[in-house]
């Protein structure tokens, strides 16, 4: 009994109409399904990754929007794995709270301003060093 989460779920960017499954203001910018793995391999589920699939909706093909994790929700008997989370839309809120606090995430914040500012210093040194 495995639930499918395709990233597109969780995306703030995307309408209901283009598969976003929770409400705007709980949604992520943008989250991959490696981001969505982790967290829920953290909190204690069954896991599977397949980084090959599509969600049918998606018009674009790029490797950032591939990808669907399927996840254990329910034991063979029918009772849930893990007792906080019984239904699919509580996986998909408790998910697209976390990832914000990913690691990942909050270094990618500060490392790109810092990657700008130093790739705009490298210009400005090549371009006296070519005159």
């Amino acid at each position: 009994r495995f639930i499918c989460i395709y990233p597109a779920y969780l995306n703030n960017k995307k309408t209901i109409a283009e598969g976003r499954r929770i409400p705007i203001d709980k949604a992520v910018e943008n989250p991959t399904s490696t981001e969505i793995q982790d967290v829920c391999a953290a909190v204690g589920f069954n896991v599977l990754l397949e980084k090959n699939k599509l969600y049918p909706r998606e018009w674009n093909r790029d490797m950032q929007y591939r990808g669907r994790v399927r996840i254990q929700l329910k034991q063979d008997d029918g009772n849930p794995c893990l007792p906080q989370f019984p239904t699919r839309k509580s996986v998909m809120l408790y998910a697209a709270e976390t990832i914000p606090k990913l690691k990942t995430r909050t270094q990618k914040m500060g490392g790109s301003d810092q990657s700008l500012q130093q790739g705009e210093g490298g210009k400005k040194g090549k371009g006296k060093k070519k005159k």
